[in-house]
């Protein structure tokens, strides 16, 4: 007795169905025993039990085999199929693709709703159009090379999260990656170099959830013309180009101010190089001095406390060796940096302050309420406080870092700016803060800004009584001591004329100046005394004295010009003088010399008249 069902049709059945044998939903659980039907092109097992391809192998003439929903759980017992163009597996349990070597014929293979982990064993299929692996265990797709007619590729339901080697098919139209597990453009890349793709879906995949997704998707594969199931439009495909473009912008801009940022950190490393350099060859200087006033034997100017380093930072190795050759890679336009960021404007390296000259718009320069020197020689910056009066009025708070100031007398020089509510002194490079009684010498000298906070800390009015307190007497021995020709040469116009006043009120009597004009006094002479404390660093005075020079030189020269004119002006009137008498009669004479005759004189003007047209 055999092992299978043996399959016996009617002499009707096979005159009616010559090709084709169809035994769906028949409950069978094996293949059963076909024979006398070798000439069979169709057949269908769909919605039966079979676990295990088998008794066809003689049906060599089969070209469709449907084996739809059954619990085959491997591929095999095909390889006498040659002639095979449809193989249908759908809905089975197969966790791989195998033995199909000899069936190179294969137009479509469906093997959607298996349990296929991995695409594999299909590279020699190169007539295959369709291969349909929807509703698998698919994590990523590749290993497709050689199927060089594949034209459709379903790959829905699964959990894909990158794809290959799509763009290695040719002849591919129609790619559907609908819910999978896909979240960049990146991970499927490979699709832009595809120029035969012009269908696809992602629908369902977590990319399909992006704002961008479909401006970048279209942008790169353009020759799209479906996506998702529904038609690209061309005000869509001229939308993805606009985004596409801003993208770009962004990218751009967002490159530009990563390189701009770094350019920043390599020239504040660089201005505080040479910033340590200048310090330190300060610093051995002095060093050297004090060991010739003291006679002290000879050292090495490097030697300090027994441990030796170097003069030159470049020298110690210290700095990172990739940090090191970029700098010097820095041109010297690199050794200062001037940025604006929102109200703030930040000086890093004394080439900074050549800046100030610049034609700064006026939005820019109303906009800054913030001044940063860093890197700076505090004397340096007192020459140029003026500029920063009128290129940014409003500016606020100053903040100063590694810029020496090291005496109390230095903050003098800021009285001369409009107004400051802020003022910021790092400790780091400044050893005036290390005075106990800085910040009291600070309220007490620019008091005429009424300064709300130093170093962040709110101003009280125990600050200004106690800094009052402290150095009231000093300003008024300063201004008592000072001659009187120094002394108005060192205020400005207006704390002249207030001068003048004080002046004049000394020699009335007590009673004569009422208590109103006492007040005012007492107000201005502390201005006045304060204003007598200030600060002039050398290389400024002798500008000052070069330019004072200059101008009376100027003055004198157009002095002597506007004399000199005067002068000739002068004699050409005297000399009118003279000559005026005789030329009125002349003139008398020829006007009645010319009217004598009326009829000639008119002739002779109508002549003229004719002569000049």
């Amino acid at each position: 007795m055999p092992s299978f069902p043996i399959l016996h049709r009617s002499s009707e059945e096979k005159i009616l169905y010559s090709d084709r044998l169809t035994l769906e939903r028949q409950k069978l659980t094996v293949c059963p025993i076909i024979d006398g039907e070798e000439h069979l092109r169709l057949l269908n097992f769909q919605h039966n039990f079979i676990t295990r391809i088998q008794n066809i192998s003689n049906l060599q003439r089969l070209i469709f085999l449907d084996l739809y929903d059954n619990q085959i759980e491997e591929i095999s017992g095909l390889s006498t199929l040659r002639s095979l163009r449809v193989l249908l597996l759908g809905k089975n349990r197969i966790k791989k693709i195998s033995n199909l070597e000899n069936l190179k014929n294969l137009d479509v293979l469906d093997l959607h709703g298996n349990q296929i982990a991995e695409i594999e064993n299909v590279n020699h299929l190169c007539d295959l159009r369709v291969l349909n692996l929807a509703r698998n265990l698919l994590s990523h797709v590749d290993n497709l090379n050689g199927l060089d007619s594949l034209t459709e590729l379903n790959l829905r339901h699964n959990q894909i999260t990158f794809v290959r080697d799509v763009d290695n098919l040719p002849c591919l139209q129609r790619l559907f990656l609908s819910f999978n597990n896909i979240s960049n453009f990146e991970s499927v890349c490979c699709l832009a170099d595809s120029t035969s793709l012009s269908d696809i879906t992602f629908d369902g995949n977590p990319i399909a959830q992006e704002s961008w997704y479909k401006h970048t998707i279209l942008q790169n594969m353009m020759q799209l013309r479906q996506l998702d199931m529904k038609r690209v439009t061309e005000e869509e495909r001229r939308m993805a180009s606009v985004v596409a473009k801003k993208e770009e912008e962004k990218k751009r801009e967002s490159h530009k101010q990563s390189l701009l940022k770094e350019k920043k950190r390599l020239t504040i490393n660089n201005v505080a190089r040479k910033w340590d350099l200048q310090q330190h060859r300060i610093t051995n200087i002095a060093i050297n001095q004090d060991r010739k006033d003291s006679d002290s034997p000879s050292q090495d100017p490097c030697q300090i406390d027994g441990s030796t380093t170097s003069a030159f930072p470049e020298e110690t190795g210290s700095l990172d060796s990739v940090l090191t050759n970029t700098l010097q890679d820095l041109s010297e336009t690199d050794s200062y940096l001037v940025e604006v960021d929102g109200d703030t404007l930040s000086l890093y390296g004394s080439g900074a302050l050549e800046s100030l000259d610049r034609n700064w718009s006026v939005q820019t320069a109303g906009m800054v309420t913030t001044v940063s020197f860093t890197f700076i020689e505090f004397d340096e910056i007192v020459q140029v406080l003026p500029k920063l009066k009128m290129k940014f009025p409003n500016s606020l708070h100053l903040k100063f870092k590694e810029t020496n100031l090291v005496m109390l007398q230095q903050f003098n020089a800021l009285a001369q700016l409009r107004r400051i509510d802020q003022l910021t002194i790092d400790p780091q490079g400044n050893p005036v803060v290390n005075f106990t009684l800085w910040k009291y010498y600070v309220l007490f000298r620019l008091s005429h800004f009424s300064m709300q906070k130093i170093n962040g800390t709110e101003v009280t009015q125990n600050d200004m009584i106690m800094a009052e307190r402290l150095f009231g007497i000093l300003a008024h021995i300063a201004s008592s001591e000072l001659p009187q020709y120094r002394m108005i040469s060192i205020l400005g116009d207006a704390r002249k004329k207030q001068f003048r006043y004080l002046q004049e009120t000394k020699g009335k009597k007590p009673g004569i100046v009422n208590e109103e004009n006492n007040d005012s006094k007492r107000l201005v002479g502390e201005n006045t005394n304060r204003a007598m404390l200030n600060y002039t660093t050398r290389d400024f005075y002798n500008e000052k004295l070069e330019e004072v020079k200059e101008k009376k030189k100027f003055c004198k020269m157009y002095i002597e010009d506007l004399v000199k004119e005067a002068t000739e002006i002068n004699m050409k009137n005297e000399a009118l003088q003279k000559l005026w008498p005789q030329m009125f009669i002349e003139l008398v004479r020829d006007a009645v010399i010319e009217i004598r005759n009326k009829n000639s004189y008119m002739k002779l003007c109508l002549q003229q008249i004719t002569d000049q047209k």
